[in-house]
């Protein structure tokens, strides 16, 4: 028997009682990945159901299409439907806030987290993670026909658009710029177009979601930070069998260019890796 059948066999019993025994205490909808064929491996689990938090309020990663009236939708959406197809799994999303979201997979109402969620120690210390399936790097961006930046050294002196409470703020007084304090990316934005700025940092994602949804901005990339931060899955300690079965669906569809093209199709290039 392969390892990812013995990963589905053993996913689908847990999924069946976990599902049996868990409530629902946020809005739900469904969606369906896709039905394995029957005399596959997947066959197994045709009737299995995979559980996935996220907010549906986080646009592009996880919202709802036409003004919020719509099917939900999103990059993280997209991404998790891709790998239940690939497991032979239907999905079900459950809507939770962001500040119920751990609680609610510690209780276990859901399987995994889908909802662009940073790995870091804290977190690795109570959960397990997938392999990341967005990695994005810290940007410097200015105006387009500014050609006076191309590194972090070169922010000393210049001023630059952040949120005071953010670690684009530090990293920004920390290259030596000085900082005209904003509430947020928008602000940022608005100072850097009208010229009362020189830059503004964010992390590369924002920056190629903004483009992509405001072409042409006038603005691009200077530089990059040299470390990315890696965006996974999230998954209580008992679900390893689960990791691995994910794991092995996303190795899969990044060798087959879906994760690349779920990455263009939201921010014009690959974030997935």
């Amino acid at each position: 028997m392969s390892r990812r059948l013995i990963a589905i066999t053993a996913l689908v019993v847990g999924a069946a009682a976990l599902t049996a025994c868990s409530g629902s205490t946020s809005p739900e909808s469904s969606s369906s990945a896709g039905e394995a064929s029957e005399g596959s491996d997947f066959g197994l689990v045709s009737d299995g159901t995979l559980t996935v938090a996220t907010e549906g309020t986080y646009r592009p990663f996880s919202f709802h299409g036409d003004g919020g009236s719509g099917e939900l939708t999103g990059y993280d959406v997209e991404i998790i439907e891709a790998v239940a197809d690939k497991l032979g799994l239907e999905v079900k999303f459950q809507e939770t806030q962001w500040d119920a979201i751990f609680a609610g997979l510690d209780a276990g109402r859901f399987d995994l987290i889908a909802n662009q969620v940073t790995i870091n120690d804290e977190r690795e210390e109570k959960y397990l993670f997938s392999a990341p399936y967005t990695v994005s790097p810290g940007v410097i961006v200015v105006a387009d026909d500014d050609d006076s930046i191309s590194s972090f050294a070169d922010l000393d002196g210049k001023t630059t658009a952040q949120s005071l409470t953010s670690n684009w703020y530090e990293l920004a007084t920390e290259s030596g710029a000085k900082v005209e304090g904003v509430e947020g990316w928008a602000q940022a934005v608005e100072l850097l177009r009208q010229g009362r700025v020189d830059a503004t940092i964010n992390d590369k994602l924002t920056f190629l979601d903004y483009e992509t949804t405001n072409s042409p901005t006038g603005l691009k990339i200077a530089a990059e930070t040299d470390e990315a931060g890696e965006q996974a899955f999230v998954f209580t300690k008992d679900k390893e069998v689960l990791v691995d079965a994910v794991d092995e669906a996303l190795d899969e569809l990044r060798a087959d260019g879906t994760l690349a093209e779920i990455s263009e199709k939201y921010f014009g290039e690959d974030v997935s890796q």
